[in-house]
C-alpha cells in the first residue's frame, strides 16, 4: 500500500546542479490520489518576514554553537513512574490511563554498544578535544535519565533512531544566518533565480541559526547535531544515503565521523534510498555499504552483522537484495542484518521474509492514519522479526502541493503512543531534518526544541516502561500563523491541498501541559482570554485559533508557575502559504519574531 512521499531532492550549492529525486513515501494500507492543485496566475511579491527576522536569532545561534547549548536536558538519575494515569499520554480531551508496557513474541535483540570508560555517553569528554557538555536543568517536565540508563539492559533493546537527511545540515556554507544560504535562496520565495516562485519558496522552517566556525566547520557542525540528538535520549541516525557520490554521500562519510569522535555509542543506521540511487548493479551498492560500514559508527548487532535498512525495498527484488549480502560477504567480509522499510508492507513482507532480520515502514502523517500499527507489528513478530514504528510531527510540502493536517502534537503523540502500546522494538523519528517536508524535530527557527523536547518524554517512556514523573510545570503551545483555507496574495501559484486519507483541516491553538500538581492554565488568542483547570500530569487543551499572538501561563495559588508564548502572529492575510505547525515550550528561551 502506498502513497506519495517524496518527489524533489535537492541539489546542493555549488555542485554541478543535479537534483536527487524521490518517488512517492507512505505507508498507510492504501494508494493516495493524485492531489488536485489549486492553481491561479500569480504575481510579484516577497515574504520577508524571516528574512527580518534572521538577525533576531543570531544570539540564539550564537549559543548554540557550543555544546552546552545544544546538550539542553537537565537532570541526574531516571524517575520512578508513576502508577498508569497521571502522566499518560492521550489525545485532546481527558487524561487517559497509561497502557502497560507491551511485552510482545520473543524476538532477536540488537546487541549494546559499549560505554567508554570516562567517555560522552556517561557525561565525560566529548572527543575530537571538546569540553563536557552542560545539561541546564529546567528544559523539562522531568528529570532526563542519563544516557547510560537509556542504554542498558531492557532500555538498551528499545532503539530510537532519527531520519538524518544531508542536504539539509546546520549550515550549508559556513556565512552567518542573515545572508547564508537558507536565508537568500530556500527561505526566499526568489531565491535559487526564481525556481521555488511558484510554491512561494522551497522552506518555510531552517535549523536554528548558528555562526561562522573556523577549521572543519562541516564537520564541527554535524558533531554538533550528533550531542543534540544523543542529550535528547536518541541512539542514532538512520543515514539517508541519496547518492553515491557529490555532496550528500561527503556529508555522508562526515556523519560516520562525526558520531565517532564525539560518541561511540551513537550508531548510524544506513539506509540506502532506492528512489534516489542510480544503481541497477547489486555490487556497486554493496561498495558503497562497505564504504560507510566500516566505520565503527555503524550500526551493528550482537554478533557483529551491520544493519543495512533499505529506504523503498520493494523498488529491488529479493533476489537483487541478495546479491547485494552476497556481494558484502564476499567482496567486503561484512555480514548483514537486513531491515527493509516498504511503502507497501503487506504486498511485501512474505517475500522479503527469508532475508530479513526485521521491516519498517515509512508511516503516514496524520493522526487519523495510525490504526494499522498493531497489526503490522503483530505481522512482523508473528513471522520472526523485530519492527522499527516510525514517529513523526507532521507533513507539509509546499513544492509538491500536499500536506497532512498533523492537529497540532496529536500526530506526534499517537505515533509515539503506538510505538509504545503497540509494542514496536526500534522507532524512527521521521525525519530529524527534511526541511522540505516540515517533518523535524530537529531544533528549528520556528519550533526551538519543543518537538524534540516532547519527544524525551515519550522516548523514556519507550526505553524504561514506565512514565517519567513530573517535578516541574512545562507548558508547550503550538498553532499555525494562517488559518487552513488562507489563499495567499503573493507570488505563489502552486498552492498545499490536503492529502488524501488526512484529517480534515483545523485552525486551532493547542495548548499541552505537563503539570506538577493541578492548576489553572490561563490562555490569550489575539484579543480571546480565557482559562480552564488543568489536572496532574499530561494534559491537552484545544483553542480556536484567532488572529493575533497566543500565550499560556499556569497558576496556582495566586502565583504564576510556567508561561509560553508563540511570538509568530497570525493574520487572515498571508502572502505565503505556510501550514506548518509552531510550536514554543515554557522550559527554554525559545526563538521569537518580533
Amino acid at each position: 500500500m502506498t502513497a506519495d512521499r517524496r518527489a524533489d531532492r535537492r541539489a546542493e550549492p555549488g555542485t554541478d546542479g543535479r537534483t536527487d529525486r524521490r518517488a512517492g513515501r507512505r505507508t498507510a494500507g492504501r494508494r493516495a490520489a493524485r492531489p488536485s492543485h489549486r492553481r491561479r496566475p500569480g504575481f510579484r511579491g516577497r515574504r520577508t518576514l524571516l528574512a527580518t527576522a534572521i538577525s533576531v536569532f543570531l544570539l540564539v545561534g550564537v549559543c548554540a554553537a557550543t555544546g552546552i547549548a545544544w546538550d539542553p536536558f537537565g537532570g541526574a538519575s531516571a524517575q520512578a513512574g508513576p502508577p498508569p494515569g497521571a502522566d499518560a499520554p492521550l489525545l485532546p480531551g481527558p487524561t487517559a490511563e497509561a497502557s502497560p508496557a507491551p511485552s510482545g513474541p520473543v524476538t532477536p535483540q540488537p546487541s549494546q554498544s559499549p560505554q567508554p570508560p570516562g567517555g560522552a555517553a556517561d557525561g565525560g569528554s566529548e572527543g575530537a578535544g571538546e569540553p563536557a557538555a552542560e545539561r541546564p536543568t529546567g528544559a523539562l517536565p522531568f528529570d532526563m535519565p542519563q544516557p547510560a540508563a537509556l542504554r542498558s539492559g531492557e532500555a538498551g533493546r528499545k532503539l530510537v533512531f532519527a531520519h538524518y537527511f544531508t542536504p539539509y545540515p546546520l549550515s550549508l556554507d559556513n556565512v552567518g544566518a542573515e545572508a547564508d544560504y537558507y536565508t537568500r535562496n530556500y527561505l526566499n520565495p526568489d531565491g535559487e533565480s526564481g525556481k521555488h516562485e511558484k510554491y512561494g519558496g522551497l522552506l518555510r522552517d531552517r535549523p536554528l541559526p548558528v555562526p561562522p566556525k573556523s577549521g572543519n566547520w562541516e564537520l564541527a557542525n554535524l558533531q554538533q547535531e550528533v550531542r543534540t540528538a544523543r542529550a535528547a535520549g536518541i541512539d542514532g541516525f538512520t543515514l539517508d544515503m541519496l547518492s553515491l557520490s557529490g555532496k550528500n554521500w561527503e556529508r555522508s562519510t562526515l556523519l560516520m565521523e562525526a558520531a565517532r569522535s564525539v560518541d561511540p555509542a551513537f550508531k548510524i543506521m544506513l539506509m540506502p534510498d532506492m528512489t534516489s540511487l542510480k544503481t541497477d548493479d547489486p555490487g556497486v551498492l554493496a561498495d558503497a555499504v562497505a564504504a560507510l560500514g566500516k566505520s565503527p559508527a555503524a550500526h551493528r548487532l550482537a554478533d557483529g552483522r551491520l544493519v543495512v535498512s533499505p529506504f523503498k525495498a520493494e523498488a529491488k527484488s529479493v533476489a537483487w537484495w541478495t546479491g547485494v549480502m552476497d556481494a558484502l560477504t564476499s567482496r567486503h567480509g561484512i555480514r548483514t542484518a537486513f531491515v527493509p522499510l516498504f511503502l507497501d508492507f503487506h504486498a511485501n513482507s512474505t517475500d522479503f521474509a527469508q532475508i530479513s532480520y526485521g521491516f519498517s515502514e515509512w508511516g503516514s502523517r496524520s493522526y487519523v492514519g495510525q490504526d494499522s500499527a498493531a497489526r503490522d507489528i503483530r505481522r512482523a513478530h508473528g513471522m520472526g522479526k523485530i519492527w522499527m514504528q516510525p514517529v513523526s510531527v507532521q507533513d507539509v510540502r509546499p513544492n509538491q502541493g500536499i500536506y497532512d493536517e498533523a492537529g497540532n502534537t496529536a500526530t506526534l503523540r499517537s505515533t509515539w503512543k503506538h510505538a509504545i502500546d503497540d509494542g514496536a522494538d526500534w522507532v524512527q523519528l521521521t525525519t530529524w531534518n527534511d526541511y522540505s517536508e516540515s517533518t523535524q524535530f530537529a531544533p528549528s527557527l520556528h519550533n526551538g526544541y519543543a518537538y524534540l523536547d516532547l519527544t524525551s518524554y515519550y522516548l523514556t517512556r519507550f526505553k524504561t516502561g514506565s512514565w517519567p514523573k513530573i517535578v516541574r510545570d512545562t507548558l508547550y503551545l503550538t498553532a499555525r500563523t494562517q488559518f487552513a483555507a488562507a489563499d495567499p496574495t503573493g507570488d505563489q501559484s502552486l498552492v498545499m491541498s490536503l492529502r488524501k486519507g488526512s484529517a480534515a483541516p483545523r485552525d486551532t491553538v493547542e495548548v499541552l501541559s505537563f503539570l506538577a500538581a493541578p492548576g489553572v492554565v490561563r490562555t490569550t488568542v489575539g484579543s480571546v482570554k480565557a482559562s480552564h483547570d488543568a489536572p496532574a500530569g499530561l494534559h491537552a487543551e484545544l483553542l480556536p485559533l484567532k488572529a493575533g499572538t497566543s500565550s499560556a501561563q499556569v497558576v496556582r495559588d495566586g502565583r504564576t508557575k510556567a508561561q509560553v508564548e508563540l511570538p509568530y502572529p497570525v493574520d487572515h492575510k498571508v502572502e505565503v502559504q505556510d501550514l506548518q505547525y509552531y510550536a514554543a515550550t515554557s522550559g527554554r528561551e525559545a526563538p521569537a519574531a518580533r
